[in-house]
Parts: C-alpha cells; structure tokens; sequence
C-alpha cells in the first residue's frame, strides 16, 4: 500500500474541493471554464521547472510511494499535483471571496509586494549557488511584480488571504510529502541545493514556491473571468 501514498495526497488534496464545487452558495463549479485554462497555463510552465529540477538532481521521488507511472521522467502523481493543489488552492481563495467580500486584507496587498520583491530579489542573488532557493524566490519576485503591473492592487489582498489560509494545508501535505508521517519521504529534496531550513520537515522554500503556483493560478484565473465580464457586457 506504500506505493500508494502519494497518490493518496493528491486525491486527499482534492476530495473536498470537488465534492464542495456543487454547493448552492459558492458554485464553484461555473468558474470551471476560467480554472482549468489557469490551472493549463500554469501547471506548463511548473512541469517544465519540475523535469529541468529533477534532471539536475535538485529534487527526486522515492519509487517506494509512488506507482512507477513516468511521463517525461516525471510521476503521474507529480503531475496531478498540478491539477489537484490550484484546484483545491483557487477553491479556498472562492470561498474567502465569498464569505469576506469587504477584502479584508486589501490594505496590505502593496505593502506585500513592496516588501516580498525585494526580499525575495536580495536572497535569491545572495543564494545563487542554491539552485532551489535562487531560482524559487527569482521566480516568485517576478511573479508578484507582473501580477501587480497587470492587476495593481485589485486582488492582491484577497491573494494573501488565501495564502495565508492555504499554508495550513500546504504544511499538513507537504509534511507528509518530506516525510513528517514516513520513514523516508516521498520527495527527497537535495539539501546542497536549498537553505536547509524545516518548517516540520517542509524546506522553507515551498512557501514560495507554493506562493508562485497559487499567484499565477489566480492571475490566469482572473484575468479569464474578466474577459468573459467585458465580453458580456460590449453584447
């Protein structure tokens, strides 16, 4: 049953969600037709990132819980990771849009950006022999600096509410991921190429990571739902 684990993550990750996407208030489901191209989009660009990674020996996957089902050197769970996380992360971010639609953190939304681009700048260059950590918060710099060109301000605070939110699930299946629940984990991350710092057993890192994937997500995301908006108001 080992072998099973990380495909049990995934199905875990996502069960809720789209049991949930029916409910009468939130209606998950209508905004489907704006997810999956989000979801396309940025799973794309992250698979290329997770082979380059993987081939540089920057992250593996122990054969001991997984099916031994690759495509492109990659595991079939790995790339369902990319489907079942932004389904169920988007999903949080609609239910906190639905119950809070004051915003409540919008306030913060540039203060985030203003501070988290150069952070992310400065320990990225100071890291470059640290191909996880570099690359990671380059990435995530980037990624808050074009959502912010395109969107301004208009859905970072609801952006970080979900963030802040979805940490609690990252750290509960991440942690089962590197090994929180296991003897050995089931994504064994090269420590030379990171900062080796554990939250649990999480690197810190996949905040960021994790931070860039629900971004983009959200970024496609509403950026397809504005297009329908405007579409549907020029007929």
């Amino acid at each position: 049953m080992e072998k099973y684990l990380y495909l049990g993550v995934n199905l875990f990750t996502i069960s809720f969600p789209l049991v949930r996407s029916f409910e009468q208030r939130i209606q998950y489901f209508k905004n489907w037709k704006f997810l999956f191209p989000a979801i396309f989009l940025t799973g794309s660009f992250f698979l290329i990132w997770d082979h380059w990674f993987t081939k540089l020996g920057v992250w593996e996957f122990n054969p001991t819980y997984i099916l031994g089902i690759y495509f492109f050197d990659l595991p079939l769970e790995e790339w369902l990771f990319f489907l079942t996380v932004p389904f169920a992360c988007v999903f949080i971010y609609e239910v906190l849009n639905y119950f809070f639609p004051t915003d409540p953190l919008k306030a913060f939304g540039k203060p985030f950006v203003y501070v988290m681009v150069p952070f992310l700048l400065g320990l990225g260059f100071m890291h470059l022999d640290k191909l996880y950590t570099s690359i990671n918060f380059l990435i995530g710099a980037g990624a808050l600096v074009t959502h912010f060109l395109v969107f301004n301000d208009k859905y970072l605070g609801k952006f970080l509410f979900a963030y802040l939110v979805h940490l609690i699930p990252l750290f509960l299946c991440n942690g089962i991921l590197t090994g929180g629940l296991t003897e050995e984990p089931v994504v064994i991350y090269n420590n030379a190429e990171n900062l080796g710092i554990r939250i649990w057993t999480v690197p810190v890192e996949d905040t960021i990571y994790s931070m860039t994937l629900l971004l983009m997500n959200i970024s496609f995301y509403e950026r397809f739902r504005n297009q329908q908006t405007f579409q549907s108001i020029e007929s």
